[in-house]
């Protein structure tokens, strides 16, 4: 079934361009907490400040919704999920899990390509240090974030199971908004460069017990700095 235009000429938009639009532009604000954790949804101020109609945003926050972003309550309508401690570590236990395995999977399929990914997903963090403490703004943290996400992926990069991978995005994404929450809480923040460069040369070793050890520690190392940090949007 073809798209109905919805404008002529060439800005013309399809309603399938802004159901994807809507979602998109949603989903980035409740993960950069634009909309924070537990805000009510209401319909006119989205429509308000996004410039889209009722059926596009109902529509992407039933998607929202099946992601676990957005919470659909009888009779109360929508909110942006909530925030808690108990929360963020039941991420953690299941981001551990997750990538462990896909990591066992990604080193039984390893080859060259995959070794070149990890090589260069490296390089990239190495160009960029991690912002610390107050330094930069959302801009540098998020460019920070899209280089750390990838580095991470790639270890992944040869697990076959797709539910695997899908879950285990859910869970980063997740995990994504802890850390957005708590950037302006936390303090001195660890220089973690060091556990991405020796996560790198266990996978290269193809040592699965070594790398296996390396990540729990390392997504550990996230929980207890998030746990640690007084934060009033995490009770």
């Amino acid at each position: 079934m073809m798209d109905m235009p919805l404008e002529k000429g060439p800005l013309r938009r399809t309603v399938r361009t802004i159901m994807a639009d809507a979602y998109t532009d949603l989903r980035t604000d409740i993960l950069n907490c634009v909309l924070e954790p537990g805000t009510r949804i209401r319909f006119e101020d989205l429509k308000a400040l996004y410039g889209i109609g009722l059926s596009p945003l109902r529509e992407a926050l039933m998607r929202l919704a099946a992601e676990g972003l957005v919470i659909l309550e009888q009779h109360k309508g929508f909110r942006v999920a909530p925030a808690s401690r108990d929360d963020l570590l039941d991420i953690i236990r299941m981001r551990c899990e997750l990538d462990c395995i896909g990591v066992e999977q990604s080193i039984a399929n390893a080859d060259d390509a995959w070794e070149a990914r990890i090589l260069g997903a490296l390089h990239q963090l190495r160009k960029m240090p991690k912002p610390l403490g107050d330094d930069g703004d959302d801009r540098l943290w998020n460019e920070w974030e899209i280089r750390h996400r990838n580095f991470h992926s790639a270890l992944l990069d040869r697990c076959e199971s797709v539910w695997l991978l899908r879950f285990r995005d859910t869970l980063y994404d997740q995990l994504s908004r802890y850390k957005t929450l708590s950037n302006h809480y936390l303090g001195a923040q660890r220089n973690d460069l060091p556990e991405h460069e020796a996560l790198a040369e266990a996978a290269l070793a193809r040592d699965i017990d070594a790398i296996k050890r390396l990540l729990r520690a390392h997504i550990g190392l996230t929980a207890e700095a998030l746990m640690a940090t007084p934060n009033p949007k995490i009770p």
